[in-house]
């Protein structure tokens, strides 16, 4: 294929690509947002592959062929609950090849000289760095999102301190490496303090941040995906890095307004962190049970009700039995909606998707901002499985929560909380909603109690 070719086609990927990020900008164009990134990721493959430049086409078939085989095997066996924690780990495939990409580029790059090779050793150590800090913070990520890695934040003595000399080390590195006075051992030191610098910045982030974490590895993977196509010259990989890079940056600053956290903390993986009181598991009062048929009585008497999604729903797989009662509830003449919340599961969207795959409108699922001031004229609200996303204590100095904007449940009439025990919440604080006066709680698995109450409606 022709050079001229190749840039046509990259350039047709690179709009599809920014009509696929547009797409994703709303629940009903994100399929069509998905179809035109996979239209462009295709076209931009096989214009790769079919450039002069590129040899050893046997080995790169048989590369392709076990990554596809265990892309496919992964998408069809992992379920929606599972989907942060493989993101996590996807994001650290980018840096581990980016880091991999980079030495190879430096060792086997022609030699050039003046300007030049200054500007490719920049972009051999920047690559590098960001390609080591996103595989080992992805890792941490994925183990706290699954579970092998305790969800507390890690709070070394001095931790400032120890990110600080990270970063001014490996600055003196970079001008080591590109002066000349180091060469590769600039690179392998600087890949060892990267590596722990990564693992550091996420292990110092709280389980409660952990969505937030999750937009900024993506937002990091995207810039070593740019760097990777700087030591590449290729145009496209800059391109795709950079929106990756750009879209996960805004949505970082997006999701930290929303948990009302400091858009610099994150970076510097500070947040999350701060000595806490009142985060213990300790109950704050005597709590009130309740039955599925005393919901469902509860459910009939009401006008207007409001269902509060979180991460134990996902974990139930009850989205289907919450759409079936809504639609039953809808067809009694009942106003209900759902709220919800910027980080409600643990990524961003969670549980907007959830709901579209079941089925739920559109139009009667609404963020955090649109609903809360509903509350108070609200009769019953059903929170099924949310914790953190509606906890009072975020209105409280001294938690891990603290200043986090939450859905103000505890304002309507009557809240029913569906959870298996009074356990606390990702983020390891107690929630004071569960001892409320207007508050109930129905222990068990959320499907099976949302088909019980079916039942009784």
């Amino acid at each position: 294929m022709s050079q001229g070719l190749i840039t046509a086609a990259y350039i047709i990927a690179a709009i599809l690509f920014i009509a696929s990020l547009s797409g994703l900008s709303s629940q009903e164009s994100a399929k069509r947002g998905n179809y035109f990134g996979i239209i462009g990721m295709i076209i931009a493959i096989v214009a790769t592959i079919a450039s002069s430049q590129v040899s050893g086409l046997g080995y790169i078939t048989i590369a392709m062929a076990v990554g596809a085989g265990i892309g496919v095997r992964l998408a069809l066996k992992v379920e929606m609950t599972s989907m942060p924690e493989l993101i996590a780990i996807l994001h650290s495939f980018v840096g581990l090849a980016a880091a991999f990409i980079g030495f190879n580029s430096f060792l086997g790059h022609a030699p050039l000289i003046g300007s030049e090779q200054v500007i490719h050793n920049v972009e051999v150590f920047l690559g590098i760095f960001i390609g080591a800090v996103t595989f080992t913070g992805s890792l941490v990520a994925f183990g706290k999102l699954s579970g092998k890695i305790n969800s507390s934040p890690l709070s070394l003595p001095g931790k400032n301190w120890i990110n600080i000399a990270a970063v001014a080390s490996s600055a003196y590195l970079l001008v080591s490496f590109v002066t000349g006075d180091l060469g590769l051992a600039a690179l392998i030191i600087m890949t060892v303090i990267a590596l722990a610098f990564g693992w550091h910045l996420v292990a110092s982030i709280g389980g409660a941040d952990m969505p937030v974490v999750v937009s900024m590895l993506n937002s990091y993977s995207g810039w070593a995906a740019a760097a990777t196509g700087f030591m590449l010259s290729n145009d496209l990989l800059i391109i795709t890095g950079a929106l990756v890079g750009s879209s996960g940056a805004i949505l970082s600053y997006i999701m930290c307004r929303a948990m009302n956290r400091s858009f610099a903390s994150v970076i510097l993986g500070g947040f999350g962190n701060e000595i806490t009181t009142n985060s213990g598991d300790e109950e704050q009062g005597e709590h009130f049970a309740t039955s599925s048929q005393e919901v469902a009585d509860a459910l009939n008497a009401a006008k207007n009700v409001i269902i509060v999604p979180g991460y134990g729903m996902a974990v139930a797989q009850a989205q289907y039995p919450v759409a079936e009662l809504t639609k039953r509830l809808r067809a009694k003449g009942k106003n209900v909606r759902f709220g919800i919340h910027p980080v409600a599961g643990r990524l961003p969207g969670h549980m907007n998707v959830l709901l579209a795959e079941a089925k739920v409108p559109y139009d009667i699922v609404l963020e955090m901002d649109e609903i809360n001031d509903d509350f108070t004229k609200t009769d019953v609200v059903l929170v099924i499985g949310a914790n953190d996303t509606v906890n009072p204590a975020a209105n409280e100095p001294g938690t891990p929560i603290s200043g986090m904007p939450v859905l103000h449940v505890w304002e309507a009439e009557k809240v029913v909380v569906f959870k298996r025990s009074m356990a606390s919440g990702y983020a390891g604080v107690q929630n004071p909603l569960f001892f409320k006066e207007n508050s109930e709680m129905l222990f068990g698995d959320a499907k099976a109690s949302v088909d019980a109450i079916l039942q009784s409606l």
